[in-house]
């Protein structure tokens, strides 16, 4: 008798958690492929900046410093205390058009090598799983109204013949926004998936 009711017990919590289950292995595998592409970003920066002189690299910090990322027109948390507050939906669809804004500008970053190569395809997949996320979690609500909206401009001088110094500037640009925007990609999918852990410390 005993076993028998430990056998309805398990296959009760088995059912009423299931739907978080599969959220949280989605979420497993978002988390996990941003950090992916976090770290090839750092890796592909890192790599470029080694390869300039000392004066390049200050002059080129100077310039990004003072310029913005494409993305940046995408409206984001401020700061770890806004982005703790945001709703999960908030996260996710931020998520997907910071994903989304590198479509078009990642062909620029592939070539060359193996892990370049897998940049494009990559953002690719975490677009769609985070697609998947978002449908799961918006109960009905339209989240992308006019896809359209979701198109960001090239980053400048993409379609332009550049001269020596032009070029190094913008592979640098791109480089570092990218590497910036899968960070944040990168803290709202963690932040977002441990949302579903109600007992979780999800303090930044």
């Amino acid at each position: 008798m005993n076993r028998v009711l430990l056998l309805l017990s398990v296959l009760s919590l088995g059912v009423s958690s299931q739907p978080i289950t599969d959220s949280q292995r989605l979420f497993s595998i978002a988390v996990s492929r941003v950090q992916h592409l976090h770290l090839l970003a750092q890796r592909l920066f890192s790599d470029f900046e080694g390869s300039l002189q000392t004066e390049e690299q200050r002059q080129l910090n100077k310039i990004f410093l003072q310029d913005f990322c494409n993305s940046d027109y995408i409206i984001s948390p401020i700061d770890k205390h806004e982005t703790q507050r945001s709703s999960v939906l908030k996260l996710l669809s931020i998520s997907y058009r910071l994903v989304e804004s590198w479509e078009f500008p990642s062909r620029s970053l592939s070539g060359g090598s193996a892990p370049r190569n897998q940049i494009s395809p990559k953002l690719s997949e975490l677009k769609t799983g985070i697609l998947l996320l978002i449908r799961a979690n918006q109960d009905g609500a339209e989240i992308f109204p006019d896809s359209s909206a979701l198109q960001l401009a090239p980053y400048g001088n993409y379609y332009q013949s550049l001269s020596g110094d032009e070029s190094l500037r913008r592979t640098y640009e791109l480089l570092a926004c990218f590497k910036k925007d899968m960070h944040k990609v990168e803290t709202y999918l963690t932040v977002a998936k441990c949302r579903l852990s109600p007992e979780a410390n999800c303090t930044l």
